[in-house]
């Protein structure tokens, strides 16, 4: 566990004028290393760093977690308001295995601008080894916000198969057909990944606009390098409250409207897609109750619709015990039976033996937290995550670039009835975003 704090934190949120109205935070992301999640035109953005906590290994987010509460314990927080991420809050993303070499982290930026139900807020953060990006109280905001929607050009990068190309990974689905049939496990989550060149005038605030722009009902989220536009809340906690929604059964679009109709509702009729489904919803349910006094979930499932994909979806509430913060429920939830498998372990070693590489911040928590401990997280999925590497080290085809790098996974539940043909085109369908984020 590692921090880079040498001086308590000191936190004022202030709510801004009426006059100032903002309809997507998205636009207002600063150029070095933004910091977002957001939902439509809610949620909080970070501009630089005030802190850093990292850990990594089987406890990387309990030892998170313990440092936060230390890291509050310790620090002045002034706010009048009740909102979801006012206040004293860090941004986090975790690594998906116990054994990924990707450090989990949370970062407390400088400067927080949040905004919920038409009310603008501003959080301005000191202490930490890092200077302050405002050295005064009194906020000019047309000196330090401006809409950027402009601000930077147009990029188009492709993607090409990474470590586990399309033929692997229809052999890894065989493989767990075969598990499946032969042993105790149940269902297991297999991913491939790609992987991009990026160029030199790469700027993530585009790509995080035109997901927005895409998908309204998903969190957009980038934190430390790992970005997207995730369909999936694995937890939030809201003064006491807690919910969470479960993906778990996915089927294409149809370009026409009866077919797209008809298609939603095979969806929920498929005994395949529902039987994945219950997996993951009875999963979530089971980590939550010894947190909760009270835990229920949907009775059946319905068709969540985005532009390209029809989900299973279902939604889950409890009421927190006292105690626990929403880093403590993603640590107990995490990894899903939607992003893993069940029963969890013997899918986890499963995927460790088949795919045999480090999946690092893919479907793995992504979020924020506050002083009190209440936040959200979601799962990190439909994005990708940026790395200084050289191509080759991705890609088994011979390479020496060395220019910034996009990797990004998708994956399927593989469970009785599958089939590696129809695992794949998922694969291809939850790549959409990405692909066409990047032009």
């Amino acid at each position: 566990m590692s921090s880079s704090n040498s001086t308590p934190l000191s936190a004022k949120t202030r709510l801004l004028s009426p006059d100032i109205k903002i309809t997507q935070l998205i636009n207002f992301l600063p150029a070095e290393n933004p910091l977002a999640f957001v939902r439509g035109g809610s949620g909080i953005i970070g501009f630089g760093e005030a802190l850093r906590l990292t850990a990594s290994g089987p406890n990387r987010m309990a030892q998170l977690a313990s440092a936060w509460r230390e890291t509050v314990t310790g620090a002045e927080v002034e706010n009048p308001l009740v909102w979801p991420g006012s206040g004293l809050v860090a941004f986090g993303s975790v690594a998906f295995a116990d054994d990924s070499s990707a450090e989990s982290v949370l970062i407390v930026p400088q400067l927080v601008l949040g905004s919920h139900d038409g009310q603008v807020w501003l959080t301005k953060i000191r202490g930490g080894e890092q200077p302050t990006v405002i050295a005064r109280d009194d906020i000019d905001w047309s000196q330090i916000f401006s809409d950027n929607t402009d601000a930077a050009h147009q990029f188009s990068a492709s993607l090409q198969a990474g470590q586990i190309s399309p033929e692997k990974f229809s052999q890894n689905v065989e493989a767990a057909l075969d598990e499946l049939t032969a042993g105790q496990l149940q269902k297991v989550v297999l991913a491939r990944d790609v992987v991009a060149e990026l160029p030199d005038d790469f700027d993530i605030r585009n790509v995080l606009r035109q997901l927005s722009d895409s998908y309204p009902t998903c969190w957009i989220y980038n934190v430390d390098g790992t970005f997207g536009a995730s369909p999936e809340l694995l937890v939030r906690v809201s003064h006491g409250q807690v919910s969470a929604r479960v993906l778990a059964g996915t089927a294409g679009r149809g370009t026409d409207p009866g077919i797209d109709t008809a298609i939603a509702s095979a969806l929920v009729g498929s005994a395949k897609n529902l039987a994945e489904h219950a997996f993951a919803v009875n999963s979530l349910v089971e980590a939550l109750e010894p947190f909760c006094s009270h835990v229920d979930a949907d009775p059946t499932p319905f068709s969540l619709a985005l532009p390209n994909l029809w989900h299973l979806a279902s939604d889950v509430h409890g009421v927190l015990k006292t105690g626990s913060s929403a880093l403590d429920l993603a640590a107990a939830l995490h990894p899903t039976a939607a992003v893993a498998g069940t029963p969890r372990q013997l899918a986890l070693d499963f995927i460790a033996r088949v795919e045999g590489i480090d999946r690092g911040r893919y479907a793995a928590p992504v979020g924020w937290i506050s002083a009190d401990g209440d936040g959200e997280w979601a799962i990190a999925l439909r994005g990708g995550q940026l790395s200084d590497v050289q191509l080759s080290d991705l890609q088994p085809a011979d390479a020496s670039s060395s220019h910034k790098m996009l990797r990004a996974f998708a994956g399927c539940g593989v469970v009785a009835g599958s089939t590696p043909a129809a695992e794949l085109a998922e694969t291809n369908l939850k790549f959409a975003p990405i692909r066409d984020a990047l032009g």
